[in-house]
């Protein structure tokens, strides 16, 4: 859960309490909730590359910064035992990093 909260703990109870405040004043409660784990997984890197040069103004070093960053990355299995063959990665943005929730924003803002 990406929120302005230290962790995904503290934002239940904030809404969990939240609600439970306007239920008791009298009033309705609503709460909608989406998931967008799995649409990281779906960031075109050409569309987003495109978008950060056209809509963001980057270029230069900055962009091929960002290129790096997201063309060529590969993805394996490993076990304790065995590990897969690596696999070029074609779609997605990196989980878990300061900049994949950002990258996800970026492309989807226009």
């Amino acid at each position: 859960m990406q929120s302005a909260f230290h962790s995904t703990e503290t934002a239940v109870l904030k809404v969990f309490s939240d609600i439970l405040l306007a239920l008791d004043s009298g009033n309705l409660a609503l709460l909608t909730l989406l998931d967008l784990s799995a649409a990281f997984d779906s960031v075109d890197y050409t569309t987003l590359l495109r978008r950060l040069q056209k809509s963001y103004g980057l270029c230069g070093t900055v962009l091929s910064w960002f290129t790096s960053y997201l063309i060529a990355r590969t993805q394996y299995v490993r076990t304790s035992v065995t590990s897969s063959s690596p696999s070029v990665v074609l779609y997605g943005v990196p989980q878990g990093t300061v900049l994949g929730p950002i990258l996800f924003v970026l492309h989807t803002e226009p």
